[in-house]
């Protein structure tokens, strides 16, 4: 996925009220909006480069999307509305092997009253619902972690995934890893016991769980290969 306009540098200074950011370009301190809503727990640090988006939209408030930052190892994909875009190309491009011969593929298919993020179908009885999560926390030893805070939308999300198991239908919780610096994955069950069990329960009935790796460049993201999982 290339960005449709180049990123604008600048150095990250603080993250605060969830959703804002202030990134230094020169001598102006800009606000950018920060759409991940996780805690972005080891993405953070002050002084790192940041790389923003500019948008001249009159019904914006902020000009600036926060886009990624640079550890000084890897840059880290933090804008989380991309990760859908970036699992659908990286399908329909044929780099996850897994989810290959399907005709159609519909994003944000609706289920009851929820919605699964891709519907991959050749027909009303040979579909594939797919989950897709972004992954930005790493721990000590170089694994890829989630969540990074408690997530009962998660929860709920593996659940509607394996009601739809039993029923004899494809599922597969993709987990989208956006920085570098790690070599496999792994499920934080010190942050969310909770999600943490209900993940095994839904593995063991059935249920695919795949991880692949970002490769990330100022210019594009790009979905490059499979993680194991630990």
């Amino acid at each position: 996925m290339k960005f449709k306009t180049p990123l604008h540098s600048g150095i990250f200074q603080k993250r605060y009220k969830r959703f804002f950011a202030d990134i230094k370009m020169g001598e102006e301190i800009v606000v950018a909006h920060t759409a991940n809503t996780g805690t972005m727990k080891t993405c953070l640090g002050e002084g790192w480069q940041a790389m923003m988006s500019y948008h001249d939209s009159p019904t914006r408030k902020l000009k600036y999307s926060f886009e990624m930052i640079n550890n000084g190892k890897t840059w880290i994909g933090i804008n989380t509305s991309l990760t859908n875009g970036l699992a659908i190309e990286a399908i329909q491009n044929g780099v996850i092997k897994e989810l290959q011969g399907y005709k159609d593929l519909k994003p944000e298919a609706k289920i009851g009253q929820s919605r699964i993020d891709i519907l991959l179908s050749n027909s009303p009885d040979e579909q594939c619902y797919v989950e897709v999560k972004n992954v930005t926390l790493i721990d000590d030893h170089g694994h890829a972690l989630f969540p990074d805070a408690v997530t009962e939308r998660g929860l709920k999300h593996l659940g509607e995934l394996l009601e739809l198991k039993k029923q004899g239908v494809c599922t597969v919780m993709l987990f989208v890893v956006q920085r570098e610096d790690c070599h496999s994955f792994k499920v934080e069950q010190d942050i969310d016991p909770a999600y943490c069990k209900k993940l095994k329960e839904v593995i063991n009935e059935g249920v695919e769980v795949l991880v692949y790796q970002c490769k990330l460049s100022p210019e594009e993201i790009i979905v490059h290969k499979k993680l194991s999982i630990v």
